[in-house]
Parts: C-alpha cells; structure tokens; sequence
C-alpha cells in the first residue's frame, strides 16, 4: 500500500520529516530530547525566579517571564510529534491534530512577536524616559500589552488555519516535520495565489509591523545613549538591551525569511532547517542568552538554589 493511500484510511497526513538522515535518527532523537527537556528546565526555572524573588517584580522581568512561557508552549507544539517522527517514519497525524498543531503554532509564534515589540518599548522607556518609568509601565499596563500579544496571536491563528483547512487537499504527503502552513499550501488544490497573498499579508501585520516597533524603539534609545556625557552609563544604558537584541535578530531573521516569500521559492529542504532553527535552537538559546547575560537572574537563581537546598 503506497503512503497516499496510507495516508487515506488514516484520515490524516503524513509527516515526512527528516527523512534524507534516518540513518541518524536515533543520535537526532537523543540529542534533540536532551534541548527539548533542557529548554523545558530552563525557561521554567526563569518562570519560577521571576514569581518567587521580589527583586525581580519589574515589567521587565514580567515580560521576561511569560516570554520564557511562551517558548515552552511555542516549542512543546511541534517537538513531541516530531520525536515521533523521528522514531517512527513517515509519522501520521489526523486532519484536525494537523489544523490544531498549526493553530497553536502560529498563536504562539505571533505572540511571541509582538511580545518581543512590548520589550523593546519598555527598555525604550525605561531609558529615554526614565522618571516617568513607573508610572507609564505600571502593572496594568504591562498585563494589557502582554494579553494583546495573546490576543493578536489568537486572532492571526484562527485565521490562518480556519483559511487553509476549509481548502480542498490534493495530497496529504508533508514534507517537512510539522503542519506549517507554507507547506500544506503545496497541497490545496487549484490556484493558491490568493491563500499566498493572505499569509505574506498577515506575515507583514505580524512579523513586519512588530519589527516596526522595536526598530522605532532601538532608534529613540540610540539618540538617548548617544546624548549621555558619561561614558559608563551609555555601557550600562545598551547592556540592558544587548540581549533583547540578540534574541530579536535570531527569531525575527529566521521567522522572516520563512514567512515573507513567495510560493515558488519554497525549497523543503531549507525551509526544514529554516523552522528547525526557530522552533528548536531559538528557544533554547532566549533563555540561555538572558539569564548568562543577566547577573539579577543570576543572583535570583543562586538565592533559589540555596532555599532548594536547605528545603531538601
């Protein structure tokens, strides 16, 4: 029986994955649970720091907080199927787990976005305007921008997936190791010029216009540090930032250049290292980046350290 007709009586599609390595699949899986559970440990240990140290009840840290949430739920969408897949090749996956896993991805993703748009605009406050910081980024205000960027990751989800899966199938063969929606584009059948045209317009709404923001806020906080006489605060002023900007360059160049082309120019292949690197290696090095760059989460993460121990 051949995979489409496989495919058939599963009611599903069928995950190629990796498939060109299989003679690697078992080292691929080893290592790739070893980041999953570290990432996992991680970004929960950056969760509990920043709940449980009163040091840290900052907006900063509240966004740092549910940014480390976010690349728990963002990566924990794709990583168990694709173990799966990697064990047990081609992997099937229903209609609806497919129209699920995009869902969940793309809400994830957005919010991730436009979340990472939200820490740059509190760092350009906290900077430019730093008498005024604790009154503009008050509590209320941080949990209204953080439930916008849930809020336009839902919506740009819905939309995405409620599009695609009311399309026809001609194929349900995916080549690649999750439902990313580029990929089953391939798969509607008849003309896609209209479903292309929507994904590179909500990828501009929520890739693009996100990027926007942090450039705008990068460009008010460099004319501010520049104006600075003295020399140690503009280092302290741009190390507040530095890691903000690194994590910005790996998600949005990676996500972009994914999200942001045409249909023609789809290469499985590299359109599988592109997603492998923003759902596997981006998560695993925010947190990474944040806390060995952050000597408060440091000392936060000692202090917890010793109460674990005196506890046990």
């Amino acid at each position: 029986m051949s995979r489409q007709e496989n495919a058939s009586v599963l009611s599903g599609f069928l995950l190629i994955g990796f498939e060109e390595t299989h003679k690697f699949h078992l080292l691929i899986f080893a290592v790739l649970l070893s980041f999953y559970v570290g990432t996992l440990v991680i970004n929960t240990l950056i969760i509990l720091i920043v709940k449980t140290d009163p040091m840290l009840n900052t907006p900063m840290y509240f966004f740092l907080m549910h940014l480390a949430y976010l690349e728990v739920c963002y990566m924990s969408v794709t990583i168990p199927k694709l173990l799966e897949n990697l064990l047990v090749n081609p992997a099937s996956i229903s209609f609806w787990g497919c129209a699920m896993q995009m869902f969940f991805f793309l809400c994830f993703g957005v919010a991730e976005c436009f979340l990472l748009a939200v820490m740059a605009f509190d760092r350009y406050i906290a900077i430019c305007h730093p008498l005024r910081y604790t009154v503009i980024m008050n509590r209320n205000v941080s949990w209204k921008m953080v439930t916008g960027s849930y809020i336009c990751g839902i919506v740009v989800g819905l939309l995405h997936t409620t599009v695609t899966f009311h399309s026809s199938f001609c194929g349900v063969i995916i080549d690649h190791f999750f439902c990313e929606i580029q990929i089953l584009l391939e798969l509607v059948c008849g003309n896609t010029y209209l479903n292309e045209v929507q994904v590179i317009g909500v990828a501009f709404f929520a890739v693009a216009l996100p990027f926007l923001l942090i450039i705008l806020s990068y460009i008010g906080i460099i004319f501010t540090i520049a104006g600075m006489p003295v020399l140690e605060s503009r280092h302290k002023a741009f190390s507040t930032c530095s890691s903000h900007l690194i994590v910005v360059t790996l998600f949005y160049g990676t996500a972009s250049s994914m999200y942001l082309k045409p249909k023609y120019s789809y290469s499985p292949p590299v359109d599988k290292l592109l997603s492998f690197s923003y759902t596997v290696a981006t998560p695993l090095l925010n947190p990474i980046i944040y806390s060995l760059r952050n000597k408060e989460i440091q000392g936060a993460l000692k202090k917890l350290c010793k109460k674990i121990y005196l506890f046990i």
